[in-house]
């Protein structure tokens, strides 16, 4: 799927309840996506919230299996574990999502998260992310 086919497909899948985050980039590298900062994703202290770096790590997952088996809606997480390393800037969060193994039935992914402005290879967050791929209807 391509950049464009990615958004429209994210924001059909929650018209009650639209993300905030965009896909930037989707190619054979991985999906890159962003969410815009927004104070109301602070919490004590100044920081981003987790809620905030983890949803963006999972839509990173989903997105960049999406973009290489289609648009199946009921793919799901079924395992995130995420590492927060360094305190995020009150910036954009971007998400650089790569496969490490795709099969017929789940997806295995890599997840770097980083500030904008910050260094890609200092993330400040990683994650590994498993998403369950449904079963073809016979």
């Amino acid at each position: 799927m391509t950049v464009d086919e990615l958004n429209e497909f994210l924001g059909n899948a929650f018209p009650g309840a639209p993300r905030a985050y965009r896909v930037e980039h989707a190619g054979d590298d991985g999906v890159r996506m962003r969410v815009p900062y927004d104070i109301a994703q602070l919490r004590p202290g100044g920081t981003l919230s987790g809620p905030t770096i983890m949803g963006l790590a999972d839509a990173a997952a989903w997105l960049v299996t999406l973009s290489r088996i289609g648009p199946v809606a009921l793919a799901v997480t079924s395992q995130l574990t995420i590492s927060f390393l360094a305190k995020p800037g009150q910036a954009d969060l971007l998400a650089h999502a790569t496969l490490l193994r795709l099969g017929i039935r789940q997806s295995v992914s890599e997840v770097r998260l980083w500030s904008e402005g910050g260094d890609p290879a200092a993330p400040v967050a990683h994650a590994t992310v498993t998403y369950a791929i449904p079963a073809a209807a016979p």
